[in-house]
């Protein structure tokens, strides 16, 4: 009998500890990561952080500890850690909930607040290797020309309790949030004018006197600001006035100087925009625009070690004809002599990085169901750059890298379908060292193993299939087509929201396939399924669960099929064309392409992708008659990428054409108020399980219909 793991209940998977990101100390010594845990009453997570040796030796050491948690950890060039908390500040109000920006002292002692901004600090934008300054992301309302202004107003408008937005740009909501009132800007900050002393304090009351008896005094004079910004805080300076919504998901890098920031930001066009690549003076906010071009986005900037050269992904917008490459450039840190490296590497990179010599990049990116890291050499002047190396060749995918500029290393987090994210570190060699970790990595259920076939067009299908303990010939497990997101995605890293071992762990075997349109096989792999959404990634999925339902260890005839977003359009693909699957479950699903083009979040993006002829042609809402399997529809309210309305729309037409007289089907709408994409809180995730499992059971092992207990 197999051994119990933390699979096996829902209660013991969601209480597991979870490695969320990692940051790296200047001197490479020392890896800092940000761990959630459940809260006592299961309805949420706090975030803590842990420091381990960067070398794979020691034991994890926890560094803070508050009620409302720390998060996005960074390092100054000393070796103080900043982080943003809405933990108290001793010196601000006392019902100020807003994240501040927080440092904790290389040399010791307790953590104190950087900022007291009214709005809070949105996160680090980048810190530089050499020098003092940082560059924080915060947002201020649209009128608002000073930080003090801003407080005033916001305190007004809470006063008030009002909540309006009044906008004038596209888009006006953004996956799980609205846009607005506030716009993002990007503040330098001189941390080395932190105060810390009794005289600054006094300084600062003494401010505050002479301010209230001049307004006591002099009737004429201009009105001093009641809550002028604290002389004992560094003032935040905006590098960014009037930005507009150019900055809601700005990328920067700092030169090691600090004096110099590059920064991808949107310039805006009709419904849409371009991303450009600027650089902007942090002493006196000057700005030059290095890299724009019509029709083209300049992303995911990166400054060398030395702050001569800048890296850069240069990508011209796809269109109904086809995908386009992600280009990986490099250029002088002004922008001259641009030039592409690694023009025949056909991957996409998910992050880049300076090698510790500058003489390279670092890179990552999704390959062959895994997300290695990459070195993509330089080169120099006209002659191009030699051939990218892959540094690791496991079963893993690799984020949050960083550089180890004292040993040539890089520090990493890794996960795989079957371990969940975890540090290690990289040598220059390949060579991969787990790092001590406080969430150690739980025992899995099962075996995972890889599996492939043959498309109609001949084109290669793989994926991972996971089994059950058990599973053989005398016993064959029911099968699990679980569908990935995106469409431009790859099932190769771990996701606490799509567990596929807690179906496994219920005696489930899962196939977790990338289909046409999926990232790491190159770019005409992805274009088989463009702008045909419904043609070859729907005959690839069939194709390999062929395959599978060929082994001698799956029942064949007890299958289902599952996926979210994407997967959830796909879901609905399969339900209207197929009748092989006992039951499906579609998430977050995209139902009638034409009215979701135009009230998703983003929707110049779909409908620049797709033909209008395309969109209707590959719509799953023309085929509800078809339907023949129960379905599972699920939808949260909060929902912006995939709106309400596709599951509301999808409900209504399952009635019309599939309910009895009394209004009776065999399908299931479960509905979340507050919950977005994802279904995020720990205890709405356990109920979506619940009900999943129990849709399950009742179609496709055939048990006797359930209802989770708190669904009354």
């Amino acid at each position: 009998m197999a051994s119990p793991t933390p699979f096996d209940s829902l209660t013991d998977y969601f209480a597991l500890p979870r490695v969320e990101a990692l940051a790296l100390s200047p001197d490479g010594q020392t890896a800092v990561l940000t761990v959630a845990v459940l809260k006592k009453d299961g309805t949420g997570y706090e975030r803590a952080l842990w420091a381990v040796p960067a070398d794979g030796s020691g034991t994890p050491r926890r560094l803070t500890r508050s009620a409302k948690g720390e998060a996005g950890a960074a390092f100054t060039a000393n070796g103080d850690i900043l982080f943003v908390s809405a933990r108290p500040d001793a010196e601000g109000d006392a019902d100020d909930e807003s994240g501040q920006l927080w440092l904790l002292p290389a040399a010791g002692g307790e953590a104190r607040a950087v900022t007291r901004l009214a709005g809070g600090v949105d996160g680090i934008a980048a810190t530089a290797a050499g020098s003092a300054r940082l560059v924080l992301a915060a947002s201020l309302l649209p009128s608002s020309e000073t930080i003090e202004a801003d407080a005033a107003l916001r305190a007004k408008r809470k006063e008030k309790k009002v909540s309006a937005i009044l906008h004038d740009t596209y888009p006006v909501r953004y996956w799980d949030h609205d846009l607005g009132p506030a716009q993002p800007h990007l503040f330098a900050l001189d941390i080395d004018g932190l105060a810390d002393s009794i005289a600054a304090v006094v300084v600062e009351e003494s401010m505050d006197a002479a301010a209230s008896a001049d307004a006591a005094t002099d009737d004429a004079a201009p009105a001093a600001d009641p809550n002028p910004y604290p002389a004992t805080l560094p003032r935040p300076r905006d590098l960014t006035p009037k930005p507009g919504r150019s900055l809601d998901h700005a990328e920067a890098a700092l030169t090691p100087d600090g004096s110099v920031l590059i920064v991808s930001l949107e310039r805006r066009e009709q419904r849409g925009g371009r991303r450009v690549l600027v650089s902007i003076d942090t002493a006196t906010g000057a700005r030059t625009d290095l890299f724009d071009e019509v029709d083209v986005d300049f992303e995911m900037p990166a400054v060398s070690h030395d702050g001569t050269r800048i890296a850069y992904l240069r990508t011209v917008k796809s269109t109904p004809s086809g995908p386009t490459d992600y280009e990986v450039w490099v250029a002088g840190i002004d922008g001259a002599a641009p030039r592409r490296i690694a023009a025949e590497w056909d991957r996409w990179a998910s992050s880049l990085a300076f090698d510790s010599d500058d003489e390279s990049l670092i890179a990552t990116a999704d390959d062959d169901g895994r997300g290695p890291v990459f070195r993509l050499p330089l080169g120099s002047g006209h002659e191009g750059s030699a051939a990218p190396v892959q540094l690791t060749r496991d079963d893993f995918t690799y984020t949050h890298v960083a550089v180890d500029r004292s040993g040539g290393g890089v520090v990493a987090l890794r996960s795989s379908w079957v371990v969940p994210p975890h540090p290690v570190r990289i040598d220059r060699d390949g060579a991969v060292t787990p790092l001590a970790t406080p969430a150690p990595a739980p025992t899995a259920p099962g075996t995972i193993t890889e599996v492939e076939t043959k498309a109609e067009d001949g084109a290669r299908v793989r994926g991972w299939l996971l089994l059950p303990e058990g599973a053989s010939a005398d016993a064959p497990a029911p099968l699990l087509l679980w569908i990935h997101g995106g469409p431009l995605n790859s099932w190769n890293a771990w996701s606490w929201r799509w567990a596929p071992l807690l179906a496994v762990a219920r005696g489930y075997a899962v196939l977790l396939p990338d289909p046409a349109l999926s990232t790491g096989y190159g770019l005409e792999f992805i274009a088989r399924g463009w702008n045909s959404w419904g043609a070859k990634p729907y005959t690839d999925l069939l194709a390999i669960t062929d395959a599978v339902e060929a082994r001698d260890d799956i029942d064949e005839s007890r299958t289902a099929a599952m996926g979210g977003s994407f997967g959830g359009y796909m879901a609905n693909w399969v339900a209207g064309h197929t009748d092989r699957f006992r039951a499906i479950v579609t998430h977050a699903s995209l139902w009638a392409l034409d009215q979701f083009a135009g009230t998703t979040d983003s929707s110049e993006y779909w409908q620049r992708i797709f033909t209008p002829e395309a969109m209707l042609e590959h719509s799953p809402h023309r085929f509800v008659a078809d339907i023949r399997t129960p379905l599972l529809v699920v939808h949260g309210d909060k929902d912006y990428r995939v709106p309400l309305g596709e599951g509301l729309r999808l409900w209504s037409e399952l009635a019309e054409h599939h309910a009895d007289a009394e209004g009776r089907m065999p399908h299931r709408f479960l509905y979340f108020p507050d919950e977005n994409h994802w279904v995020l809180k720990p205890q709405h995730a356990v109920v979506w399980y619940e009900t999943v499992f129990a849709f399950l059971a009742e179609h496709v092992r055939g048990e006797e219909p359930s209802r989770p207990e708190l669904l009354g």
